[in-house]
């Protein structure tokens, strides 16, 4: 089951998802994190991409590729909806710990940054080997300790308590994750993507940190965010967030 946050933030809205997604823009790696993620993903065979919620990696990369059969289900009414935009793609509105798939179906699954929305990744996990062929490979890309600290100190030092999303209050975090998937699946492999933010502007900031679960920020805390991101902006040229992102890889 997804978890109560993931419900608050994805369950009737896209906006938080893309939001989030936005910030990525002002990442310091010229390769951005979908073409890095999709150079170490399948060309083609039967794929399933659990969790796909707005299909952003699939506006990257082309989902219509000879010999590449798609397959994009998400807990979300409003994301798959998205996902329906996807073109050749085959969308479902399912659970990712019950999906509605035969043993061995897929060459290959891709958990992208969705683990830590569920409250047992363990059998979201056994779920994936179920789906997976023998020789099946799994992709799944997760944050670990200290991912966007300096974000979410600044959500802290204007009140907000509850901050959803960040990532100590996960339980799929990357130093863990490798421990998961090794329950279930051979040849895990770990892979970090090199990156921090420099973000020129306070507005992408102001903007993720509305999108966060929880209390929403009320308008004097959203101004003192920004007032608080434009003063590191003017003393530095940018508010920098240091990202810890991994791609972990497996065998079933």
């Amino acid at each position: 089951m997804p978890s109560a946050d993931a419900e608050q933030q994805y369950a009737r809205t896209t906006d938080n998802l893309s939001a989030r997604i936005a910030i990525h823009a002002y990442g310091t790696n010229p390769q951005g994190w979908f073409s890095w993620l999709g150079e170490r993903l399948p060309d083609g065979g039967d794929v399933l991409e659990v969790g796909a919620g707005t299909g952003e990696l699939w506006r990257h990369l082309d989902p219509r590729r000879a010999g590449l059969r798609l397959t994009l289900v998400d807990f979300s009414a409003a994301m798959c909806e998205r996902l329906r935009e996807v073109p050749g793609a085959d969308v479902r509105q399912c659970d990712a710990a019950e999906l509605p798939f035969a043993e061995g179906r897929f060459d290959a699954v891709i958990a992208n940054h969705m683990l830590y929305h569920v409250d047992d990744p363990d059998a979201v996990l056994r779920e994936f080997a179920r789906v997976l062929r023998p020789g099946g490979r799994l992709f799944v890309a997760t944050n670990g300790r200290g991912h966007m600290e300096e974000l979410f100190a600044v959500a802290t030092a204007v009140g907000k308590a509850d901050v959803g999303g960040t990532p100590a209050r996960s339980n799929f975090l990357a130093e863990e994750a490798p421990e998961y998937i090794g329950r279930h699946f051979r040849d895990v492999v770990s892979e970090a993507y090199p990156s921090s933010l420099e973000i020129p502007a306070a507005e992408p900031v102001v903007a993720y940190l509305a999108s966060l679960s929880g209390e929403p920020l009320a308008p004097e805390q959203l101004a003192a965010a920004r007032d608080l991101v434009q003063a590191r902006i003017d003393a530095d040229g940018h508010f920098r967030v240091h990202k810890h992102t991994e791609l972990i890889t497996a065998t079933r």
